[in-house]
């Protein structure tokens, strides 16, 4: 028998809807309820629903809706800063994953208060899926200094906001507040280039760098992008906003060859799906 292209698509299609119906039982009541608990977790995480005002340092202290929705402010109280758009996105991108059977876990490379990993662990609760993990590398201490051996990074003034350093009991905290702090979540403390080499995670499903940096997000990528599934997500919260991000993140494209097409989420945000090795 011969088997087209169409053929083999086709025939992916019907798998990908056996598991989406059978494994996960993504109809009916369940879905909606399931549809509900992501939605409200979104509007708490990105502080739509108590419309939180902004921190200071990027000027503004009103709370404005457009801002919120492209994430173009700094919450006062909201866990995530990265906006309803790009978190949308991650959870389209998780729910991909899992229809897929990508395998592996998933992973942000900075975290801030949590928001985005608190996301990815109710993905992964609201789907009962309990033999993946949800790992949150951070400093937990804000950004480093610019190190003059990453020119890209000269002048970045990222660590001298206190704003942006959490500590990892505050991180822990929220994540209990939303009944999702378990063996399911790792937490990797310490500076990207010394925790992430040698970090177990084994493969990945989903890499989101929100390291701002030209230093932190090529760390990222140096030690983890082998480790990304065919299929899987590569994400990159600053892409469009921070030119060493930017950098850092076309050079190891190029270096590599990797002509994955790059997908827009909200002007700020890109990914690309791993399509080879």
């Amino acid at each position: 028998m011969v088997r087209t292209d169409g053929f083999q698509y086709k025939l992916r299609r019907l798998r990908r809807k056996l598991v989406i119906y059978l494994q996960y039982r993504h109809f009916g009541r369940l879905r909606r309820v399931r549809d509900r608990y992501l939605q409200l977790m979104l509007d708490c995480l990105t502080g739509s629903i108590y419309e939180d005002p902004p921190l200071k340092a990027l000027g503004s202290d009103t709370f404005d809706k457009t801002l919120r929705e492209y994430g173009w402010d700094w919450p006062s109280v909201a866990h995530s800063m990265i906006g309803r758009r790009r978190m949308a996105n991650l959870r389209l991108l998780a729910e991909e994953a899992l229809f897929n059977r990508v395998a592996g876990d998933f992973i942000e490379t900075g975290v801030w208060r949590g928001g985005a990993c608190i996301y990815l662990r109710a993905v992964l609760e609201a789907y009962g899926v309990k033999d993946r993990k949800v790992w949150a590398a951070d400093s937990f201490e804000g950004l480093p200094p610019p190190d003059a051996a990453y020119p890209a990074d000269s002048g970045d003034t990222f660590h001298t906001y206190s704003e942006l350093a959490v500590p990892l009991e505050t991180v822990r905290h929220n994540f209990e507040r939303y009944g999702l702090l378990d063996g399911q979540v790792v937490f990797l403390k310490g500076w990207f280039k010394d925790t992430l080499p040698g970090a177990q995670t084994g493969p990945l499903a989903i890499l989101r760098m929100d390291g701002d940096m030209y230093e932190s997000t090529m760390d990222a990528l140096s030690h983890l992008y082998d480790r990304v599934s065919v299929g899987g997500y590569v994400i990159v919260d600053d892409y469009r906003v921070v030119e060493g991000c930017r950098k850092a993140v076309d050079e190891f494209r190029s270096r590599r060859n990797i002509d994955d097409e790059i997908i827009e989420i909200d002007g700020v945000g890109v990914y690309w799906q791993k399509t080879g090795l």
